[in-house]
């Protein structure tokens, strides 16, 4: 197999929660240029997910669902094994923040980024285990690529409390879950972005120019940044690494923690 080769995700199925807009749009993208045979995409609003599945082509399936319950997810996965019975590469990239102040952070904040962020990435690749199981081999892993973030591996100034400790406990379910499933050849990664323009990071998307300064690349992410990341974990380039996170940030991590 050439370098090249090594890139590609030719014949794959993958499924990428929140897969309709940013980060999630980005790597379906990704991955449809990279050859994969199908990418189910799925997220909240039913609109914005089939609406994407269009933009994106005829091997780009919509299934709308709210991952954010545990019926949820289940529902997730009885549709997705309507279509398939076994996956090659999941993304849990779904995910939400919540902004308040020490003394008025309240409970509806802390429940539903937890269960969005944490909670659910682990109970849809429990519940796709079967799935995943059956598509890796020792030497061509199926591949769980969870979507963390740099404000797990360094503070922002932003008092997102539960967003930081969500994120950070992702890191660290990513190592947990990896040390289990690589048994059953299903290799679980994860990628901590820094600031790339989406929905959920407005300052990045509405001042991008301001943010760059900020950033020891001098720019915000781009879509290719992301999706180049995510293919190169979920193709045979990336078999061998099992349980680490890639920062992909410009360096953001290491400024803030004195490294540069």
């Amino acid at each position: 197999m050439s370098a090249l080769d090594m890139f590609s995700l030719k014949g794959r199925v993958a499924l990428v929660t929140g897969g309709s807009r940013g980060i999630g749009k980005m790597i379906a993208k990704g991955f449809l240029e990279a050859g994969c045979a199908k990418v189910y995409i799925s997220s909240r609003k039913a609109p914005a997910c089939i609406e994407t599945a269009e933009e994106l082509g005829p091997n780009c399936i919509p299934l709308p669902q709210d991952v954010s319950t545990v019926d949820g997810v289940k529902a997730l996965v009885a549709e997705f094994l309507k279509h398939e019975d076994k996956l090659d590469i999941l993304v849990n990239n779904a995910g939400a923040a919540w902004g308040a102040e020490f003394d008025e952070f309240p409970e509806s904040g802390w429940d539903k980024v937890l269960n969005l962020n944490l909670k659910s990435p682990f109970f849809l690749t429990q519940a796709l285990h079967g799935a995943l199981k059956k598509a890796g081999t020792h030497e061509r892993p199926s591949k769980v690529i969870n979507i963390a973030s740099i404000d797990g591996i360094r503070l922002n100034p932003q008092e997102t409390y539960s967003y930081h400790a969500s994120k950070a406990g992702l890191i660290y379910l990513t190592r947990r879950m990896a040390a289990r499933l690589i048994a059953d050849h299903i290799a679980v990664t994860a990628i901590a972005p820094g600031a790339f323009a989406s929905e959920m990071n407005r300052v990045a998307r509405d001042q991008g120019e301001q943010v760059a300064k900020r950033i020891p690349s001098r720019r915000i992410g781009r879509d290719e940044d992301m999706a180049c990341a995510a293919i190169y974990l979920a193709s045979p380039a990336g078999d061998y690494v099992v349980g680490d996170t890639i920062a992909v940030d410009g360096g953001v991590a290491l400024a803030m923690t004195g490294g540069l």
